[in-house]
């Protein structure tokens, strides 16, 4: 028979096994990234991620016996969010890892950039310098309810789909910055693909929200 040593620490790491496996899905991490941003439906999480609501639902359920989830039902909807602000700190910082440990992480994005202009990484700290002094437009494409959630101070919110519809009100005569979700999300790229076709100057902001709420910088919440 094990000893109690051994039945304790066997006990404690099978525990901490329990986070490893409810992240051991790419789908579920994507999913952890995007309540990262806020809470979301069911149903929402389901069309971001391109999965059947079902799939998405049993996903969840696996992240929400892990304690990295909670839900809430509103009516006919059952609403997810992140358990505590540690699980986004956790992915954050998994991210991180993966970025410092992983070479084939930066040749998949180099690949995916390749050939588009306004992707170089914008220096964070020269961009909060002209956002203050209002050198620059930055724009939050991620959806409106995220930005609501927690912007850079003095984005403005043009979720990516009505984007176009926006574009005439856009002065030419500033640099544009686009920011969304993190350096693997793909609205800010979009973005940007659109802007310099019409002709303006943009370029993309790789940090998300969470990643300067991680440095220290201050986030807006509200409208």
């Amino acid at each position: 028979m094990k000893n109690p040593n051994r039945r304790f620490k066997d006990a404690v790491y099978e525990q901490f096994a329990r986070i490893g496996k409810a992240v051991s899905s790419p789908k579920r991490l994507e999913l952890l990234d995007i309540l990262c941003q806020g809470e979301r439906t069911v149903e929402l999480l389901a069309n971001e991620t391109k999965l059947t609501i079902a799939n998405t639902s049993q996903h969840l359920q696996v992240l929400r016996a892990s304690r990295l989830v909670e839900k809430e039902k509103e009516g006919q909807f059952v609403k997810y969010r992140l358990a505590d602000q540690k699980t986004c700190e956790f992915f954050q910082s998994m991210r991180i890892l993966a970025e410092k440990s992983l070479a084939e992480l930066e040749q998949i994005k180099r690949n995916f950039l390749e050939g588009r202009e306004g992707m170089i990484p914008v220096d964070r700290d020269a961009l909060l310098k002209q956002v203050q002094k209002g050198d620059v437009i930055v724009l939050d494409l991620r959806p409106s309810e995220e930005y609501r959630a927690g912007h850079i101070p003095g984005a403005i919110s043009i979720p990516l789909k009505k984007l176009k519809d926006h574009i005439s009100s856009l002065p030419r005569s500033q640099k544009i910055v686009a920011y969304c979700r993190g350096p693997y999300c793909v609205l800010a790229v979009q973005a940007v693909d659109i802007l310099r076709a019409k002709g303006f100057n943009a370029v993309r902001l790789e940090e998300s929200v969470q990643d300067w709420r991680r440095m220290g910088l201050k986030i807006v919440t509200g409208d």
